[in-house]
């Protein structure tokens, strides 16, 4: 009996399944992500700003960038708008910076209702290593992600105004 337990217990704990297998969608992310020309930076610097206390993420360091249908919801500062909700085909690109201020990961969200592993608010988030590998597969539908992204005054997901008012 014992020994059907321990066995129960191991499986259930298994970090991933065949669910959780990278989509051809992710390395699409990745690439997506690489690409900066075209960006608006967070309040229009490129600097990296210290985590917030909000976050989930274990990086110390952040920077964000808006693809050209995403900035059309920042202000003049490069400020998310209050109450924004983002068009289709915005991508929104977190990087991740260690200590040295070097690029860990790349946390991404990109408007497509239409993609399959878009979530209820047509989100695909992306959480992809530097080197391209998967953190957290598309298809997963941001499930590690909605949580944090969730809490009060967030706008369309987005903490950035929250925590660098």
């Amino acid at each position: 009996m014992l020994t059907v337990i321990i066995a129960v217990s191991f499986n259930s704990c298994k970090k991933k399944d065949d669910d959780d297998e990278p989509t051809a969608f992710d390395t699409e992310l990745y690439n997506m992500a690489k690409e900066t020309s075209g960006f608006v930076w967070f309040k229009n610097s490129s600097s990296a700003l210290p985590k917030s206390s909000g976050t989930g993420h274990s990086q110390p360091f952040l920077r964000t960038r808006y693809n050209a249908a995403a900035a059309t919801q920042l202000d003049s500062t490069g400020q998310i708008l209050t109450g924004a909700t983002f068009p289709e085909n915005s991508l929104i690109v977190k990087e991740l910076l260690n200590s040295s201020s070097v690029l860990e990961r790349y946390a991404i969200l990109y408007k497509k209702p239409s993609n399959e592993n878009a979530d209820a608010k047509g989100w695909v988030w992306g959480y992809i290593n530097a080197d391209g590998s998967v953190a957290e597969p598309t298809s997963n539908k941001g499930s590690a992600c909605t949580g944090c992204h969730s809490q009060s005054d967030n706008i369309d997901y987005m903490l950035m105004k929250k925590y660098f008012p």
